[in-house]
């Protein structure tokens, strides 16, 4: 697949969102993520078998995890895979919900600023 190829599947758009782990019983941010958008792998020489590795969801945890912990790096994710259903305690669930609830958006921003201060403060997201 060559470099400017656009990504087979959408991305979600940027913004705040729950994985399917997500317990609403504990802390807003349990399983929280705040979405980038896509990332795209920059080279043609993806070997065949891989061209699902060409575009990549990038996006950040909101609570304390591994990536968090080791140096506040970006999680990634094949875009291909950010729309496919789980079966999680029985039930068939969307990998990743939107968040939409401004309520508790406003309480994710506040922890996003606080975990990721290097961000720009004006970004209002």
């Amino acid at each position: 697949m060559p470099y400017n190829d656009p990504p087979s599947v959408q991305g979600p758009e940027p913004g705040y969102y729950y994985h399917y782990k997500h317990d609403p019983t504990k802390e807003v941010n349990d399983y929280a993520y705040y979405v980038y958008g896509v990332g795209n792998y920059t080279e043609d020489d993806l070997p065949p078998g891989y061209e699902r590795l060409q575009h990549m969801q990038v996006y950040r945890p909101l609570y304390d995890s591994f990536v968090y912990k080791n140096g506040k790096m970006l999680d990634l994710r094949p875009l291909v895979m950010v729309w496919d259903k789980v079966q999680w305690q029985g039930k068939t669930l969307d990998r990743f919900t939107r968040i939409t609830d401004r309520e508790v958006i406003k309480q994710l921003q506040v922890i996003r600023r606080k975990m990721y201060p290097e961000e720009l403060a004006d970004w209002g997201n």
